[in-house]
């Protein structure tokens, strides 16, 4: 008997139904999945917020410690060129319907809220959004007690997103943290660990003239006020303090942090700091000066 021939269109007819079916049900799971995916993003998100604050405890704090604690938070809108709050009435003109859901990062790749940088670009991001959300914790007086700012830059291998953290003297960083990054294992990565971070804490972002006046040193090349860089990871450091002095310069939140001080009655004063450090260090025993030597970030080596 001759054996029966093979049916190429039942073949191809059934492995058509499995395509499809299997499509409807990543499809599905995708969907019923988004939900989720979007609220634990925004849970990593204000978790870094916290982080760079230095309102968060990694070992202890949970889901609904951080959302309850993000409530002290303003979320505000700011035009970056003006350095002013932005309205809801504006922004829906500007096309931007709900201030919650803006995302800076989306907004570079609308041409009608960003603009190209050219090769005035020192972070490496290409185009800068008009608009930047920023988040504001406010004392009893209602008077801004520290504000964190979304950064970006280019490091070593792609774009790093962090927060950055001031005081209520809109100058004095509170803290830093980095949530998504490229950077090598071990290297460039390490600009995630706690300790590397914690050498941001009291750092003064501008000098008496008001000029940017810290960022990433080369490792092992201390310099007052800036941050002694990782050792093997020179071109992360320098993308962080390229990113770094872009976002608090003209270019980035400036303006609005200008206009936080002035609104305040604030001045940029970093001579009192320094002159309260030195009376403390004077007033300590010798044998316990020579142990504490100052090194880049201000701290106690």
């Amino acid at each position: 008997m001759s054996k029966p021939k093979s049916n190429n269109a039942k073949t191809i007819s059934v492995a058509l139904t499995l395509c499809l079916v299997c499509s409807v049900l990543v499809s599905a799971v995708a969907v019923g999945l988004k939900p989720a995916q979007i609220e634990n993003a925004r849970l990593d998100r204000n978790k870094n917020i916290l982080v760079a604050a230095g309102m968060y405890d990694a070992e202890s704090d949970t889901a609904d410690d951080v959302a309850e604690r993000f409530k002290d938070f303003d979320v505000e809108i700011i035009d970056l060129s003006k350095g002013s709050y932005v309205d809801d009435e504006a922004l829906k003109a500007a096309g931007i319907p709900d201030r919650n859901a803006y995302d800076a990062s989306q907004a570079t790749k609308n041409k009608a809220l960003s603009e190209d940088l050219g090769n005035n670009d020192p972070a490496g991001i290409g185009r800068k959004p008009k608009y930047a959300k920023v988040y504001v914790k406010k004392d009893d007086a209602g008077k801004p007690e520290m504000v964190v700012l979304p950064i970006q830059g280019y490091g070593l291998w792609g774009t790093i997103y962090g927060f950055l953290t001031l005081e209520s003297d809109m100058n004095t960083i509170k803290g830093i943290s980095f949530y998504e990054h490229k950077e090598t294992p071990g290297l460039g990565a390490r600009i995630e660990e706690p300790e590397w971070r914690a050498k941001w804490s009291g750092i003064h972002s501008y000098d008496e003239n008001g000029n940017v006046a810290t960022g990433v040193t080369k490792a092992g090349t201390p310099k007052e006020n800036w941050v002694d860089g990782i050792s093997g990871a020179t071109l992360t450091g320098r993308g962080v303090s390229n990113m770094i002095q872009f976002w608090l310069g003209e270019q980035g939140y400036k303006p609005y942090l200008d206009t936080l001080r002035k609104e305040s009655g604030q001045a940029i004063d970093n001579a009192a700091d320094t002159q309260a450090a030195q009376s403390m260090l004077s007033a300590q025993p010798e044998t316990e000066l020579a142990a504490k030597r100052p090194v880049a970030n201000g701290k106690e080596a």
